[in-house]
């Protein structure tokens, strides 16, 4: 089932036409969640992250749009779609609607609509077999700032690059800014352990405003043994490092196995996942 502003349709009814501002210009943020019986992880970090980016992009914001709203809303579909009490992915996406070319006409408003998908991983877990082979993806560069950093429906870079990740028989890729620092990888923000120092690149670089970015960064900062940096990441320091780890909301976080002809391993990012699920267990 897909909810669109309130209205619960089946997958085979669409209200978006061609003139939605978010197919015809990116207008449009989404946000991916992880829903367990019912608890969207980390909603609060959510919810104020899609208000922040509907401000910078200057959407005229719903005063229906409260979190418990938007709550009530995901755990309809959630209900509708027979995942509310099982593991789900969940899609909610806010758009302006449509109207306007560049410029949004007047009577521009912003629609909101979610859909779900089953997503058999409760918790965060680290398979010690899987494999994460990386490489830069130099074809294209995004500019640094904060607009970058917002979770738009213009992923274009994210897309080209996991078609050149598939067409080298690469998991993933890691993306460059125009400074040529590496800020994120395609699905998800980078960290470098090093001995007991820490580094991940700041969102003024152009990587995405991750929430489990912020978790982490959160659980990092209760460790009085390492030291933490956001600062910009060279790409010859990834050769020097002891592990490298992607992280996002739906896969936690992914250890990078090999760069290159450097091979990585884990033990740190395994330690960050039992704090993760330990954290998520007392919210839960």
């Amino acid at each position: 089932m897909i909810n669109f502003n309130g209205s619960l349709r089946s997958q085979a009814t669409s209200d978006l036409t061609i003139n939605n501002r978010g197919y015809k210009y990116g207008d449009a943020l989404f946000e991916t969640l992880k829903v367990v019986n019912g608890k969207i992880f980390f909603w609060e970090d959510h919810y104020f992250r899609l208000m922040s980016s509907m401000r910078i992009l200057r959407m005229d914001i719903p005063m229906n749009f409260t979190m418990e709203f938007l709550e009530s809303e995901i755990l309809k579909t959630l209900e509708a779609s027979h995942l509310l009490h099982a593991s789900a992915r969940v899609r909610l996406n806010v758009d302006r609607g449509e109207g306007g070319k560049y410029l949004p006409s007047g009577t521009a408003q912003v629609h909101f609509n979610i859909s779900a998908e089953p997503y058999h991983q409760p918790f965060y877990t680290i398979d010690a077999e899987a494999k994460c082979v990386v490489d830069l993806y130099k074809d294209y560069f995004v500019a640094p700032g904060l607009l970058s950093g917002l979770k738009s429906n213009n992923k274009a870079i994210q897309v080209i690059g996991s078609i050149y990740a598939q067409e080298n028989d690469f998991d993933n890729c890691l993306v460059l800014n125009t400074n040529k620092s590496v800020i994120e990888a395609l699905n998800g923000n980078l960290f470098v352990v090093k001995g007991d120092h820490i580094k991940t690149p700041p969102l003024e670089d152009g990587c995405l405003k991750g929430v489990m970015r912020k978790q982490v960064l959160e659980l990092l900062a209760k460790d009085v043994n390492i030291t933490v940096d956001e600062a910009s990441i060279s790409p010859f320091e990834l050769q020097k490092a002891d592990e490298l780890f992607i992280t996002n909301v739906i896969k936690g976080i992914v250890p990078i196995t090999k760069y290159r002809k450097k091979a990585y391993g884990s033990d740190f990012a395994q330690g960050l996942v039992n704090k993760l699920n330990a954290k998520l267990r007392l919210l839960s």
